[in-house]
């Protein structure tokens, strides 16, 4: 059986308040699946319960077709990184770790395999409390792998990483997908989802917005994409194009954003009846973007606008 996430009709209440509502999702194996959501949408609730750590309030999530909470030696079929912080200070990195190893049954020889991995070889002997952030986070991740699991979970693997821990994780992401293994990613980051996820689920207000490829999501926010077009006949250009359906926005004497049509078509048009065209660029629509489009209404906490 593939190592599949399956969550259907999950829901979370907490008194009158509704963490988690009605989430159905697959996350599949061979992809990075990045989870996300603003602040309060849910998202470490979900991983809870996905984990076991949480009960659900109505609805089912399982691994592999069984909930996680009915697996003995856990750390062999799921890996999870949730509050890197949430470590004993006072021992080292290698003792966390074997004492891990130990309760899961691990092979001890495994402890050090994973500590060479994240590149803390050299501060196995240290205590943990004298760890950076970054270093916790690697320690948090070793902790994830040390079963060799086939799904992995991470809740903002990324902070307090420096730009070469942001491109190791981002490589090591890739590789673990690459194996056949689950690899879900919940992150605030959206330029390393923009870069890491191949598919992305992203809720607000325990509510599921999308499930779909990371391309398709970022080409929903139409607002920021189109093609710019730079000629010395900017008017006759959108009087053909507005026969086509299309629209122009004019930024300039000579400069537009048109919608409506791709930047082929926009050329052939344009030869076919003699303009000259200076600039032809499209524009593709950011991440970021897209997920703040979607996700306007579901926001719980809004700065105001400055005074």
């Amino acid at each position: 059986m593939d190592p599949v996430i399956e969550a259907t009709r999950l829901t979370k209440r907490y008194g009158d308040t509704v963490a988690v509502d009605n989430l159905t999702f697959t996350v599949e194996p061979g992809k990075v699946t990045g989870f996300l959501g603003p602040n309060g949408a849910g998202k470490s609730t979900t991983l809870r319960m996905i984990l076991g750590l949480n009960t659900p309030t109505g609805g089912t999530v399982t691994v592999d077709g069984v909930p996680f909470a009915h697996r003995p030696r856990g750390l062999r079929h799921v890996g999870a990184l949730l509050d890197a912080q949430d470590v004993h200070g006072g021992r080292s990195a290698r003792a966390h770790l074997s004492a891990l190893a130990r309760g899961n049954r691990i092979p001890l020889p495994r402890v050090d395999e994973v500590l060479r991995e994240v590149g803390l070889t050299k501060a196995a002997a240290r205590r943990i409390g004298g760890f950076s952030l970054g270093m916790k986070q690697r320690l948090g991740i070793a902790g994830a792998l040390l079963g060799d699991p086939p799904v992995l979970l991470f809740d903002e693997p990324l902070n307090g990483l420096d730009p070469e821990g942001v491109l190791w994780v981002r490589g090591l992401f890739r590789r673990l997908a690459s194996e056949g293994r689950t690899v879900f990613v919940s992150s605030h980051m959206m330029a390393e989802m923009e870069h890491t996820a191949d598919r992305l689920i992203v809720i607000g207000k325990g509510r599921l917005i999308a499930d779909e490829s990371l391309a398709d999501f970022s080409a929903r926010n139409t607002s920021v994409g189109g093609v710019s077009v730079h000629t010395p006949a900017l008017a006759a250009l959108e009087a053909v194009l507005a026969g086509e359906g299309a629209a122009v926005r004019r930024e300039g004497d000579r400069e537009g954003r048109v919608t409506g049509l791709p930047a082929a078509r926009i050329g052939e048009l344009a030869h076919r009846h003699g303009i000259v065209l200076h600039e032809l660029t499209t524009h593709t629509s950011s991440l970021e973007s897209a997920f703040m489009s979607l996700t306007a209404d579901s926001v719980e906490y809004l700065a105001g606008e400055p005074r």
